[in-house]
């Protein structure tokens, strides 16, 4: 078996450079590619304020990016404090070795693993001593814009400013949300532009910043357009909380309680505040039709 062991939270271009390297690795030994990841996330778990840290995939999400990317099995190791005061001699004997039965383990270039925070070349010299074949893995050529590399961080920080086209460069995918459609007030019926509103499957998972987008929406089994409203909706004013309300063009049916998803693909317009509804309704028809000008673009 050959291993690669972290978080991967989103699985970007960057997880998939040391994700490549596992999987050509596992091929060319005729054996099989392994993950162990961790659940939850470790800093939720070591550090107090880091609990409001939102994730770029569930844990299902994760699983289904990992196995896309090739990789043949997906180990979850439940973190907790005291796993994490294992030294990495430790984990690498009585996991990677042990319970995983890995003669070789992927690193990448900048790992620190265990309590001692051991470097990828403290972990080779482990790993020789412990039977272990240890691959690390050199620099993703995986970029922001600005030269960055791709990381987990820079991709929550692209949506936190509303960026979906960049954070969709570093994924690699258009960055998803997903739900079930919860009742409404139905307002948005009344106005000509129904919506479905969507209360999230991981409550934790990190949402995009306020304003307008146009998606790609899958439901009932089927890919649809529309445009999607993050925000408190300050025209209404009767917003409990921050919503992620959904309208889909050319569609009309009962989603209740169904599963619902959308991808964001477009940022439109910052949320504002109209001085009427015949404002807003105006508004909603130019981002609509704004919308439509991309649908049949390759975005």
């Amino acid at each position: 078996m050959v291993v690669a062991t972290g978080f991967f939270d989103g699985v970007h271009l960057g997880h998939r450079h040391v994700l490549s390297i596992l999987v050509g690795a596992a091929r060319e030994r005729g054996t099989e590619s392994i993950v162990a990841t961790f659940w939850p996330h470790p800093r939720t778990v070591l550090q107090d304020e880091a609990r409001g840290l939102r994730l770029l995939s569930s844990l299902d999400e994760k699983k289904a990016l990992l196995a896309a990317a090739g990789v043949d099995r997906v180990e979850v190791i439940p973190f907790s404090r005291a796993f994490s005061e294992m030294t990495a001699e430790a984990y690498l004997r009585e996991y990677v070795i042990g319970r995983l039965g890995a003669t070789a383990i992927v690193v990448g270039y900048d790992n620190r693993l265990g309590s001692d925070r051991c470097t990828p070349d403290r972990i080779r010299e482990t790993g020789e001593r412990l039977g272990l074949e240890v691959l690390v893995a050199d620099p993703s050529p995986a970029r922001t814009a600005d030269g960055v590399p791709v990381s987990s961080t820079q991709v929550r920080g692209a949506l936190a400013a509303g960026r979906v086209e960049a954070a969709a460069d570093m994924l690699g995918y258009h960055y998803p949300l997903r739900g079930v459609v919860v009742e409404g007030n139905r307002l948005g019926r009344t106005i000509g532009f129904p919506t479905a509103n969507m209360q999230l499957f991981e409550p934790r998972k990190m949402v995009p910043a306020d304003g307008v987008y146009y998606v790609a929406v899958e439901t009932l089994g089927r890919r649809l357009d529309g445009m999607c409203n993050i925000g408190v909706r300050p025209t209404v004013g009767v917003a409990s909380g921050r919503t992620i309300e959904t309208h889909v063009f050319d569609f009309d049916e009962s989603i209740y309680g169904l599963d619902f998803q959308v991808s964001f693909l477009r940022r439109i317009r910052d949320e504002r505040k109209f001085a009427s509804m015949d404002d807003l309704r105006a508004r909603l028809a130019a981002d609509r039709e704004e919308c439509l000008r991309f649908r049949f673009r390759d975005v």
